[in-house]
């Protein structure tokens, strides 16, 4: 298997940028109201997804819903980061 550090860290990075962004005064209202108990159950379902991707051994659909499983992690750690609990990165 090829290792892809930086370009996989660049990924992650720009991932993390993106999130700050939907948080921020100039992002997206939604995601700015959002808390770990309203993003409680996306995770949830996420988690599900992937579980039931795994069950019926859909490969091609695991870089998809690992990709949802992250967003939801990185949500989680935007918040907080913002309450300088720990950093992202």
């Amino acid at each position: 298997m090829q290792k892809r550090p930086r370009r996989s860290g660049r990924a992650f990075e720009r991932l993390v940028s993106i999130m700050a962004t939907l948080r921020s005064e100039q992002g997206c209202p939604w995601d700015r109201k959002q808390t770990h108990e309203s993003l409680r159950p996306f995770l949830i379902e996420e988690a599900y997804e992937l579980i039931d991707a795994i069950d019926k051994r859909r490969i091609k659909d695991l870089p998809g819903e690992l990709g949802d499983v992250l967003f939801q992690c990185v949500f989680h750690a935007q918040l907080a980061a913002e309450k300088n609990r720990f950093d992202i990165l």
